[in-house]
């Protein structure tokens, strides 16, 4: 492999501004996961504190290997959204190490709202569940959970996608061999109960834990019976009468200290094994990329840069350096690991999309998993190109992302706009793990061209009406709302808010988080796909 050899000077006026612009974006993103972590009423802290309940970050300090990674999920999830305080949905979820073994942590919140489950929370969760089946990773749910939050209960519960799924993934996950275990350390009512019941071993806290498809106040209301929490599902009952929990705890800490134990006798993984390297640190300073990367989105700027940043000692040997060149591909190791790399250098044209369907079947049959740096606007548009046949070269690149079966990681880096988003392997199309730059939109297209869209539009209807086109006030009027709105829904707080990706991430700790995303994803095989891929049209 070769060296890319960096152009960056990074004494220029333009990497100050550019360095200057990132920083302060990396700024914002640190306040908004402090506040995410730690903004919670003094009513709350104190309620927990008052039961002998510990905050769901000490619950998993506890439960975590010390000085190992925790590799978060949606720490942004719900954010400015409800009322501003369901923050991270209501829980913490991510992939850790437990006993030397690669987990996924589902935690509810207690001092968010009661841990009562939102929408997004319920989201959050299928999301984890996904991430569970898709990488082979036991699951470990610490649950301390009012239940549904019923003013939005139409939101939670009917469809296929709502509460009623978690209990289905779970009975799927159980088919899979995925080991579930579940801590029962508060309230676990209604449906929320099946968590536990549904689960492979559960501990329960005494005092504190409580499991029941009806709480006291329903019963109350139903059958007259005035009852206890504990007494209704209290430790006591469910492991000494009827048996829905396995493991008594006496509290918090003594129940992480039983699930540790449980995760300590599980199988050892079988994990897929891949060509390795020794890991070695790029050859520069992954901290370059804030100067690297234009604080101007239309601004282009070389992804190899970037690249540079990200791979084991900056080596990475170029597929077709020559050809589609505004599609960077490449063969790279990140922390050992060997990946293909695609980048984005420009819009996508007939010979990029070739270019990348070659070069995503190469790895896909060589079990090279995949790397994708997305920042890009569209594939081109024209008569010229329609001619030449964009549209259908283009379905190529799309059909090779969609049905290549190594494991998948896109970063967005930039734009993410139309057509583009799908190529590069936008959510729809199955990364193992999406993550996203604080200064990266994403859109069916930019603001500014979906207004200029609609001003075209309602001029042809004028025009076929006989009609003169609109004035510039009336322009305005219909283009500053979809620029405003744009502007809004495009931005990468929005995007994280609504769980579109797994997290906006510091670029400089691009290459860590990758290498614990393929890390968590070779607990899983990587499949041996003998039909191959779809049908290129050509």
């Amino acid at each position: 492999m070769g060296v890319i050899e960096s152009r960056i000077d990074v004494g220029s006026e333009e990497y100050r501004k550019n360095f200057e612009t990132m920083s302060s974006m990396v700024a914002d993103l640190k306040a908004a996961l402090k506040q995410a972590r730690e903004a919670r009423s003094d009513k709350a802290r104190q309620r927990v504190a008052e039961v002998g309940k510990l905050p769901v970050r000490e619950r998993l300090d506890l439960l975590l290997d010390r000085h190992t990674p925790f590799l978060e999920i949606g720490a942004l999830a719900a954010k400015d959204m409800y009322d501003g305080k369901v923050h991270g949905a209501g829980s913490v979820i991510g992939i850790g190490v437990v006993e030397g073994r690669e987990v996924i942590v589902n935690a509810n919140d207690p001092m968010i709202k009661g841990g009562t489950i939102y929408p997004l929370g319920v989201k959050k969760s299928l999301r984890a569940q996904k991430i569970a089946m898709e990488n082979r990773l036991p699951t470990i749910y610490l649950i301390d959970s009012g239940g549904a939050f019923l003013p939005m209960q139409s939101e939670i519960f009917p469809d296929e996608d709502d509460g009623g799924r978690i209990f289905y993934n779970q009975a799927v996950m159980s088919k899979m061999g995925i080991p579930q275990i579940a801590a029962v350390m508060g309230l676990c009512t209604a449906g929320g109960a099946y968590i536990p019941a549904m689960s492979d071993e559960v501990v329960h806290v005494r005092g504190t834990g409580a499991i029941f498809l009806g709480g006291p106040p329903l019963v109350l209301a139903a059958t007259g019976e005035e009852v206890t929490a504990d007494e209704l599902g209290g430790a006591e009952v469910h492991c000494r009468e009827s048996g829905v929990s396995d493991y008594y705890a006496d509290n918090d800490a003594h129940a992480i200290a039983i699930v540790r134990e449980l995760v300590r006798n599980l199988p050892a993984a079988d994990k897929t094994r891949l060509s390795m390297r020794d890991p070695v640190p790029p050859a520069y300073d992954p901290l370059e990329i804030y100067g690297v990367v234009s604080h101007d989105l239309k601004t282009p700027y070389d992804v190899r840069e970037v690249i540079a940043r990200i791979v084991d000692a900056s080596e990475f040997t170029e597929f077709k350096a020559l050809y589609g060149t505004t599609l960077v591909c490449g063969f790279a190791n990140i922390h050992g690991y060997p990946v293909g790399l695609l980048g984005n250098n420009g819009i996508l044209f007939s010979e990029s999309a070739l270019k990348a369907t070659q070069f995503i079947q190469i790895c896909d049959r060589r079990r090279i998993p995949l790397v994708f740096l997305q920042n890009i606007n569209g594939y081109i548009i024209g008569r010229d190109y329609e001619r030449l046949g964009i549209t259908k070269d283009g379905h190529k690149m799309v059909n090779a992302v969609a049905t290549a079966t190594v494991p998948k990681f896109t970063v967005m880096t930039g734009a993410s706009f139309g057509a583009g988003n799908y190529g590069m392997c936008g959510r729809a199309y199955g990364p193992r793990f999406l993550w996203t730059w604080p200064n990266a939109e994403i859109g069916v297209m930019g603001g500014e061209q979906a207004a200029e869209v609609l001003v075209t539009v309602k001029n042809d209807q004028l025009a076929r009406a006989g009609s003169p086109p609109m004035g510039a006030e009336a322009v305005e009027a219909i283009k500053g709302p979809i620029v405003e709105a744009a502007r809004k829904e495009s931005n990468a707080y929005y995007s994280t808010a609504n769980l579109w990706d797994d997290g906006i991430i510091d670029p400089a700790e691009t290459r860590n988080v990758l290498g614990l995303s393929i890390a968590a994803a070779l607990n899983a095989p990587i499949r041996d796909d003998t039909a191959g891929f779809g049908i290129f049209r050509m």
